[in-house]
């Protein structure tokens, strides 16, 4: 295959806000661009927490009472304690920490804060990261298929920073359809970044992306 039979697009799919309840699948499906909309092939990839927001994974502060452990680190991070409180239960270690975060060993990764988000939450709450988010990728393909009759992979999707390097890049947290890592790259995590350059999941509402490509 030559240079020019190699192609790649991304497309940012707006749904508007999730919320706890929805059907994410039928979202994505009517937010496709038309004419033609999902194709067999394309990639969908769907950012972890609006795909935790819709399978209910939302937190209140008020109703999470600090443990002393929480408090200890509260105090060590200059965090809220009730946050903390939340990470520990997410996590299965800390490892560390630096002022606002804690990093964690969870989901079998090390996380900032085990994934718990702030940023895109409703006010005084936090979401969690998906309980599992490669069954999560894999029910929103079942769900595709069902309803579009299409075969599209699913990758769920965070961004992470990288130490010593500013800015974050996209990662999958689960994945379906597709190899994650195919001749030592990294595709998954390759296909994620790429869709964070056009997806932006508060007051843009978009939280998600069609990608495409033709290549070996």
């Amino acid at each position: 295959m030559s240079s020019v039979d190699r192609w790649f697009s991304v497309s940012g799919l707006a749904t508007g806000l999730i919320r706890p309840g929805d059907a994410i699948a039928d979202l994505l499906i009517a937010a496709a661009p038309r004419p033609g909309g999902m194709c067999g092939g394309d990639c969908i990839v769907v950012a972890e927490s609006a795909v935790a927001t819709a399978e209910g994974r939302i937190v209140g502060l008020d109703g999470v009472k600090p443990t002393p452990a929480a408090r200890d680190l509260a105090g060590r991070y200059t965090m809220d304690p009730r946050m903390v409180e939340i990470i520990l239960q997410e996590s299965d270690a800390v490892v560390g920490g630096m002022p606002g975060f804690l990093l964690c060993r969870a989901h079998g990764t090390l996380l900032p804060n085990a994934g718990v988000d702030a940023s895109n939450a409703p006010p005084g709450c936090v979401v969690l990261l998906p309980a599992d988010p490669e069954a999560s990728a894999a029910g929103i393909r079942d769900a595709i298929r069902a309803s579009a009759g299409v075969e599209v992979a699913v990758i769920v999707a965070d961004s992470r920073p990288h130490p010593m390097r500013p800015g974050c890049a996209g990662i999958a947290l689960g994945c379906a359809g597709l190899a994650a890592v195919r001749d030592g790259r990294a595709v998954a995590d390759n296909i994620a970044s790429a869709a964070e350059l056009v997806m932006g999941e508060a007051g843009e509402g978009i939280p998600a992306a069609i990608v495409r490509w033709r290549g070996p």
